[in-house]
């Protein structure tokens, strides 16, 4: 029998009880949180839920916040929550589950993605790390770029090609990595903000023990599919309260300095501000969508959408401040703990946006999945699908 509001309230009341956030340390709340089965409640029961409707999980949020609980700072842990979770969920064993999924949900353990290579970023199909078998494990070798938070991180999904002589598709495995083990160096990639908030990986002869393998060997692209589908619902469909997220600093400037404004720019931002509204309610359904199970190309269309619409937003408030939206306030060289598409000021926001239609699969690519799986349309011809990934040109 399914898990009700009115039971998962009373577990809320129960929590709050034993582990009162004003004497309890944040670690130890969020433990007692994941244990009660209030973290994440339509995992199972002994994972962070309780088997409860997804749709159910909004509403312990709001209690405990409520009641001054505090949370694990999602944006820190967000390639954790949002990747490799439900990935570890759908295709781990029980022992990986109940080794990883906890201190991953209290944000003990910080998760990178490594998947992108330096000849292989649209077309992730033909990157070529690779994993050898070596006595009960593996040794990888290559590079992978665009790594968020791998400065942070303990942990990593990895892919990498464990048979060559198969198409790019196949022959690919999938890794749990871990990220202080000896071979693996992490090296800051500044970007246009002044930033070094994605890294570069270099694995030189890391060993991987058999048991972090995610899925059968030569399977890893099916894996990796969990693993992208849910990276584009978390980027895209992400939770924002109306007038949230890139449209809000623009609405606040318009409202505050009527001196700014046109007939143009009005019409501009009326225009822009129904399409965010319209996106933060497709995300609302998608979500809805997703309590059902795993997410769909849907997600693909979001994430378009939240790219599209963030670059757009960001050049007209550039355009609305007129020289002030020429400054930029701070070229430090710095390595943030999260990512922050909106924060700091107009440059800032500019800039930043640029990376929304490459970051999570670029916008060429997210086209051809919705025109093939969304619209049903016909997939482009492709030369390389059967050939063996070694005698693809490189």
């Amino acid at each position: 029998m399914s898990v009700g509001a009115d039971e998962l309230l009373a577990l809320v009341r129960e929590l709050l009880a034993s582990h009162p956030p004003a004497t309890t340390g944040p670690g130890d709340f969020l433990k007692a949180r994941f244990d009660a089965g209030l973290a994440w409640v339509h995992y199972p029961a002994g994972l962070g839920g309780l088997g409860a409707p997804r749709s159910l999980q909004p509403v312990v949020d709001a209690a405990l916040e409520a009641a001054g609980a505090p949370d694990n700072d999602p944006r820190r842990i967000g390639i954790g929550l949002g990747m490799a979770a439900p990935t570890i969920l759908a295709h781990g064993t029980e022992e990986q589950k109940r080794r990883f999924l906890r201190p991953l949900w209290t944000g003990e353990e910080v998760w990178c993605q490594l998947f992108s290579e330096p000849g292989a970023g649209s077309d992730l199909a033909a990157l070529g790390t690779r994993a050898v078998r070596d006595g009960d494990g593996w040794r990888v070798d290559g590079q992978k770029v665009w790594t968020s938070s791998a400065h942070l991180a303990r942990w990593a999904i990895l892919i990498a090609r464990t048979d060559p002589d198969l198409p790019k598709h196949q022959g690919i495995t999938y890794f749990v990595c871990d990220m202080t083990d000896p071979g693996v160096e992490v090296r800051p990639l500044r970007q246009i903000t002044g930033e070094a908030e994605f890294n570069e990986v270099f694995l030189t002869g890391v060993r991987i023990p058999d048991a972090h393998r995610l899925g059968a060997v030569g399977e890893g692209w099916q894996v990796a599919r969990t693993t992208l589908m849910n990276e584009r619902v978390s980027i895209g469909g992400m939770r924002r309260p109306r007038e949230g997220g890139m449209i809000a600093p623009v609405a606040e400037v318009w409202r505050e300095r009527p001196e700014l404004r046109t007939h143009d720019l009005h019409q501009r931002l009326l225009t822009l501000w129904v399409e965010a509204e319209v996106a933060r309610l497709t995300g609302e359904r998608l979500r809805q969508q997703l309590a059902a199970g795993r997410p769909g190309p849907e997600g693909s269309g979001m994430k378009l959408s939240f790219a599209r619409l963030n670059q757009e937003i960001s050049g007209l408030e550039v355009e609305l401040l007129g020289e002030e939206g020429l400054l930029y306030s701070d070229w430090t060289m710095r390595r943030p703990e999260l990512v922050d598409f909106t924060g700091r000021d107009a440059g800032y926001r500019y800039l930043r946006s640029k990376g929304n239609s490459i970051e999570g699969g670029t916008s060429e690519v997210l086209l051809n999945i919705v025109a093939e799986r969304v619209l049903g349309l016909p997939a482009e011809p492709r030369s390389d699908k059967d050939t063996a990934w070694k005698d693809l040109a490189r």
